[in-house]
């Protein structure tokens, strides 16, 4: 019975799917609305409805930007799964309590106040003469039809298509006259005017509603870098722990009682390790018979010297049986991290930014002299002088990792390859990106280089 309650719940959740992105692109539609009506008195969130600091202009333009991509996948989601979801059985759809007329008018009453919210914000491209007055006229011909000449279906498609024309054509008339506007250059500077206003609005009777907007830009940074830092260790606990988990207990067992068994004869994964396992029994049985010789410990025969070689050898392939199992499990391991890590990416898209803006913010904000620094350590430990030894281990490592023989060629000519290529990239980086957002770290790198 509980089955049959999990089959249909799991039936319902996944047939209710065009309902469920709806609803949600539906609510950041609403959550753009209460921005508007509450601080841009009901107006498009942009610097020519406010007169806020531009502080508090790219908050509220940064949370709008939030939910209209939100909005834009969730209605994406919809249009994609309605298609195909379709349940023969409603009941197990949203909106179980309704008709199916009435379901589909609070569909349709929600996508057009999605579509009403988000197309205040799209960018429309510049339409050519000819398109426009196309576009003017296939607009007033829309305008024109009466209900009695379609229905009421096409006459809704139409009046929103037209809508949508018109507010699209002044979005990008309005853009024309901002960017004229932003070119025109006046006899006093705008940094100076900017200071000006700043000056105001620290001095003006709104001086109180300035403070408040400060207190709520700290508590919403706070807040921000919280996230930032709980997704980061997010994104470092969970690849590790399913790496773990899945190694433990799936991967190796398995590998174990197939191929590495004492009844198989596997042993060693490779070359390098049975040369390390025979170096390792010559080791020990040059320590026998010097402890023989010197009668530092009993007195050992030969067959007692054999006996206990045979136990050595014993240990020796349960170990490297071992060594090879775990070996062959972290590549399916790695592959389940690489799987969650990209997971909790897909998931998590507003994280991502969140995080992209915290580092963002914290690797540009550093002084000239700490970003000069971290250049000349990262390039020094990792293209440097002394980088080849290093790079020598890593590679160690990672064949050691995989259980895969040492290659000197392969490490010869990815060390005299890979940092060459890192360090040609970052100076393109100095000198494309980084000479121009700061060249003041650019100048104090090249003086600390020196």
């Amino acid at each position: 019975m509980k089955f049959k309650n999990i089959i249909r719940n799991s039936k319902r959740w996944y047939y209710g799917t065009p309902e469920r992105a709806l609803d949600e692109a539906y609510r950041a539609a609403l959550k753009i609305e209460a921005v508007e009506n509450d601080h841009f008195q009901g107006q498009k969130v942009c610097a020519e409805t406010c007169d806020r600091s531009d502080r508090v202009l790219a908050l509220f333009e940064t949370e709008v930007k939030k939910y209209l991509k939100k909005a834009k996948i969730r209605l994406a989601e919809f249009n994609a799964t309605r298609d195909w979801l379709n349940d023969p059985d409603e009941s197990s759809l949203s909106y179980t309590d309704l008709t199916s007329v009435e379901r589909s008018s609070i569909i349709l009453e929600k996508l057009d106040f999605i579509d009403k919210v988000i197309s205040k914000y799209e960018a429309t491209q510049r339409l050519s003469p000819e398109k426009l007055s196309v576009s003017l006229v296939a607009a007033k011909e829309m305008k024109q039809l009466s209900p009695q000449k379609s229905d009421s279906r096409s006459l809704t498609k139409k009046k929103f298509a037209s809508q949508n024309l018109i507010e699209s054509i002044d979005i990008d008339n309005n853009k024309t006259n901002l960017e004229s506007a932003v070119n025109k250059r006046g006899v006093v500077p705008r940094s100076i005017l900017n200071t000006l206003n700043r000056i105001k609005r620290e001095i003006g009777p709104n001086a109180e509603e300035s403070e408040e907007e400060v207190v709520d830009k700290f508590r919403q940074d706070r807040n921000r870098t919280s996230l930032a830092i709980k997704f980061l260790l997010l994104l470092v606990i969970i690849p590790l722990l399913t790496h773990q988990l899945t190694k433990t207990f799936i991967f190796k067992p398995a590998i174990a009682h197939n191929f590495f068994n004492q009844q198989n004869e596997v042993i060693f994964l490779n070359k390098d390790l049975q040369d390390e396992a025979f170096e390792e029994l010559e080791d020990y049985e040059r320590t026998l018979k010097f402890s023989r010789f010197l009668k530092l410990s009993t007195e050992l025969n030969q067959e007692e010297i054999e006996e206990e070689l045979n136990l050595k050898v014993e240990e020796l392939a349960d170990k490297y049986r071992d060594r090879g199992a775990d070996a062959v499990a972290n590549i399916f391991a790695d592959l389940a991290s690489v799987i969650a890590f990209g997971w909790v990416i897909f998931i998590s898209q507003e994280e991502v930014k969140i995080l992209k803006g915290f580092i963002d913010e914290l690797v540009y904000g550093l002084s000239d002299s700490a970003k000069a620094f971290l250049i000349i350590l990262f390039t020094d430990m990792f293209v440097g002088f002394h980088s080849p030894h290093g790079w020598e281990v890593i590679l160690s490592g990672i064949t050691r990792h995989f259980g895969l023989p040492e290659s000197h060629d392969f490490d010869f000519l990815f060390i005299a390859t890979f940092p060459v290529i890192l360090d040609t990239v970052l100076k393109y980086w100095i000198f494309r990106y980084l000479n121009r957002i700061s060249p003041s770290a650019v100048a104090t790198y090249k003086t600390m280089n020196e």
